[in-house]
């Protein structure tokens, strides 16, 4: 088995906040308040997805702060008006364009996703189109969507999904969905897992209900440019997290080596049932572990818990 890192050792983890909507859609601060804040919490990046809005806000990029142009479009089963929105099943995908230098005239029409709900053909050439055009695609909040595996396990072409949405663990306690993650993993999808908030900060921010800080991303990137966080995120050189870090995940001479901040548990999921998993008591914390490998596990993902009982973990690796 070839070394290789999960996680880049060059470059420097920049903290990211991949789902925000402003008053722009139906948040509640604009996207400048939002820098403010994210600021104050170590964000660097943030990128606005406003739903069925393109946005892109260059006046917020500074030496310290990246604004990444995207947005979130939907799609909704027909039935809604027979059923009613409660029990509507629906698509959301943020698209994050990796170049808004260019074509804004026709970018500030995006919004629609023209397609048909029962037609995942229909959604995947969509998706194609607009990773011609220079969009990542990423499918977001199946649990919350109201969405099964049938509704996602022919999707092709996404970029990444969101394994944990904070606003909407706030919504019902259903914003992590590993398990959606690894059975779209294994029907051949290979995928990048995001943690985001998705805020629309409706509650105040003192409150143990707000949707921010709760779901980010840690980008490795060369600095602190959109070539440089766009290539990383192309190559999956980041990680999710709750709040646990992951500071370096690598294989050599067929090991697994992971370190962390103090977690409880190190886990690694593998394509089927095996696991490969270090742990200790409540109370205590461990922040190493290593793990040989067989070649044989499909692919890997390292998956942390922490004693708050938060989570963090990598993209899957092939072996």
């Amino acid at each position: 088995m070839k070394d290789f890192e999960l996680l880049p050792a060059k470059g420097q983890f920049y903290k990211a906040n991949m789902h925000c909507h402003t008053v722009i859609s139906d948040g509640t601060l604009t996207p400048e308040e939002i820098k403010i804040v994210y600021q104050q919490q170590g964000y660097s990046i943030v990128a606005y997805t406003d739903h069925r809005t393109y946005g892109w806000h260059p006046e917020l990029n500074d030496e310290n702060f990246l604004a990444l142009a995207a947005f979130e479009g939907d799609l909704n089963q027909p039935e809604e008006r027979e059923i009613g929105w409660q029990n509507t099943k629906t698509y959301h995908i943020n698209f994050y364009d990796t170049d808004p230098q260019t074509g804004q005239d026709w970018k500030k029409e995006l919004g629609e996703i023209p397609a048909d709900y029962h037609d995942t053909k229909s959604i995947n050439a969509f998706v194609a189109q607009m990773k011609e055009k220079g969009f990542l695609a990423c499918y977001n909040h199946p649990y919350w969507s109201l969405q099964d595996y049938d509704d996602y396990k022919d999707l092709k072409g996404f970029w990444g999904m969101e394994i944990y949405n904070h606003g909407c663990e706030h919504d019902g306690l259903y914003g992590f969905h590993p398990q959606a993650y690894d059975e779209m993993l294994r029907t051949g999808q290979r995928l990048f897992a995001l943690a985001t908030d998705d805020n629309h900060n409706r509650e105040p921010f003192t409150s143990p209900l707000c949707d921010s800080f709760g779901g980010f991303v840690m980008i490795k990137a060369e600095e602190l440019t959109y070539p440089a966080v766009i290539h990383a995120l192309q190559e999956g050189n980041f990680y999710y997290s709750m709040g646990p870090e992951i500071k370096e995940a690598y294989v050599k001479d067929g090991k697994l080596v992971v370190k962390t901040s103090p977690v409880e548990k190190i886990f690694v999921i593998q394509q089927g049932r095996d696991c490969y998993k270090k742990a200790v008591h409540p109370g205590e914390t461990l922040t190493e572990a290593e793990f040989p490998l067989t070649g044989n596990e499909g692919y890997i993902r390292i998956q942390v818990k922490d004693g708050r009982g938060l989570f963090a973990g990598t993209n899957a690796y092939w072996v």
